[in-house]
């Protein structure tokens, strides 16, 4: 596939075909994804793939609490456990996710309630020992350590697409870390760092909205002018 073409069309896709995947191809994806760079090429990632129903369904029910209560904020009109959020407007506004959540056990559910059904789950960690988090001693939190794992992430999604899949990566198993460890055996030195699902989809978004370069890059400094082509 072009890879500009592929940039442009590798969107979040959350409905899949009930369509099993091999795990052949499972395996050719992150053979393609292993290239990715990290820093000094430590290759801090593990994943876990997972296939067993009991664990897949322990995951989902520990993916349902963060994925309630990120609606909750989300519907409160905060940006869902933002450094920067007012704490107490979030301790008010979760207070409505177990309003969600009893709503959302009386319907249909969607993505996050049938998150086990999902033909292929993909738990990535982080070896904690390989990670140069340079920023590890700022007065805020740390961040530089991700992005020698989640540059691996993306390519999982880029060679999914390669091989016709699609997929979605959500973080939102990190609420309950400890458990989800527990779960798959994962020592203190290992952190969670996402979980991919992927699927052949059910539709393939094309037309992804993303703001144009003028809105987020300018030249010498952040008050500079826009950089236009």
């Amino acid at each position: 596939m072009e890879l500009d073409r592929a940039l442009r069309t590798t969107g979040a896709v959350r409905q899949f075909l009930d369509q099993p995947v091999p795990d052949s191809v499972v395996h050719r994806i992150l053979d393609a994804a292993r290239f990715a760079p990290s820093g000094g090429n430590r290759q801090a990632w593990r994943v876990v793939v997972v296939s067993s129903a009991e664990v897949r369904t322990a995951l989902r029910d520990l993916y349902l609490g963060g994925w309630y209560e990120y609606l909750a904020l989300m519907g409160a009109g905060l940006v869902p456990w933002s450094p920067t959020s007012d704490r107490e407007a979030e301790r008010r506004a979760l207070a409505g996710a177990p309003r969600i959540a009893a709503e959302a056990a009386a319907g249909p559910g969607g993505f996050a309630e049938h998150l086990d059904t999902v033909p292929v789950l993909l738990l990535v960690l982080a070896d904690l020992r390989a990670l140069a988090a340079v920023d590890r001693d700022l007065e805020r939190y740390t961040l530089v350590g991700g992005g020698s794992i989640y540059p691996f992430v993306w390519s999982i999604l880029l060679a999914a697409h390669h091989e016709g899949l699609a997929g979605v990566v959500t973080t939102m198993v990190v609420r309950r870390e400890a458990e989800v460890k527990a779960l798959v055996g994962a020592g203190d030195d290992l952190a969670v760092a996402a979980l991919v699902a992927l699927g052949h989809p059910v539709r393939r978004p094309t037309r992804l909205r993303r703001q144009p370069v003028e809105e987020f890059a300018t030249v010498d400094r952040l008050d500079g002018r826009p950089l236009t082509g």
